[in-house]
């Protein structure tokens, strides 16, 4: 159901089972999936395809322009997965000639007053707490959940399955399964709990930590780590995917453990 209110321009697509609140906008060249929800006072600009099933609250803006200087109007999009929710005041850039898209994935939560700039790409069930801000060209794997107030700098990627805490900076890459903390933002652990409420194995969460405890807590540089990674640990999925993950960084991962004073070792 389209409230009378809302304007939705005539070459763009909506799916059935659409309910668009009042005083919202639906600029052209935009598609909306089967049975979405739509608060009042949304602007969903051109370029955006957003999923099925689907809650975008009031006064978010989906596929603006891009914040970027270099900007020409260039075609992109802005692309959202299928049961997504969208919370109040939200921004969502679509991408530039660099990418050519903003993307989504699907089942995300993102909460009220994030900022997504343009060409991110943001994996499944991922949740981002409120004013949650992702410069551009960021990259965040699956089931990532950044806490409140947290800020990543352009460029930067995030692994699957990582936790990061309020208030982060997030100026260097952060690998897969890890907790990042502290200022400047460092390993603190692996987000053993997440793993467990994914259906990780107790079995499976040790094998990380002890491919952790060498990236991060024993002392080694990034090369000799992950040498001695390759060579004494067995084999696995998670075991191959952060080696790839580290070795392919721009910017540089995030510091290891740094012991204070008086503070016990991790184990």
């Amino acid at each position: 159901m389209i409230h009378p209110l809302t304007y939705v321009h005539p070459d763009s697509k909506i799916g059935p089972n659409v309910k668009i609140d009042p005083f919202t906008t639906i600029h052209r060249n935009v598609e909306i999936g089967e049975g979405t929800w739509i608060g009042s006072n949304v602007t969903i600009m051109e370029g955006a395809r957003i999923g099925k099933n689907c809650r975008i609250f009031p006064s978010s803006v989906i596929s603006a322009i891009p914040q970027d200087l270099k900007f020409k109007g260039e075609d992109t999009l802005c692309v959202i997965g299928d049961n997504t929710t969208i919370r109040e005041c939200v921004t969502i850039n679509r991408g530039t000639a660099d990418r050519n898209m903003t993307k989504i994935g699907n089942n995300c939560l993102i909460m009220a007053y994030t900022h997504i700039a343009h060409d991110c790409e943001v994996g499944n069930q991922c949740i981002f707490s409120n004013n949650t801000t992702l410069a551009g060209h960021i990259v965040v794997g699956d089931c990532v959940v950044l806490a409140g107030l947290t800020a990543v700098q352009q460029f930067v990627r995030i692994g699957s399955y990582a936790f990061v805490t309020g208030g982060s900076l997030v100026r260097k890459d952060i690998p897969p399964y890890v907790k990042a903390a502290r200022e400047p933002l460092s390993y603190v652990g692996v987000n053993s709990v997440g793993l467990k409420r994914r259906g990780y194995s107790i079995e499976k969460i040790n094998q990380i930590l002890d491919i952790y405890r060498i990236l991060f807590v024993r002392g080694y540089n990034v090369s000799k780590a992950l040498s001695i990674i390759e060579t004494d640990l067995p084999v696995s999925d998670e075991r191959d995917e952060i080696i790839s993950f580290v070795r392919e960084t721009g910017r540089g991962i995030m510091k290891g453990y740094i012991r204070r004073h008086g503070a016990e070792d991790m184990p």
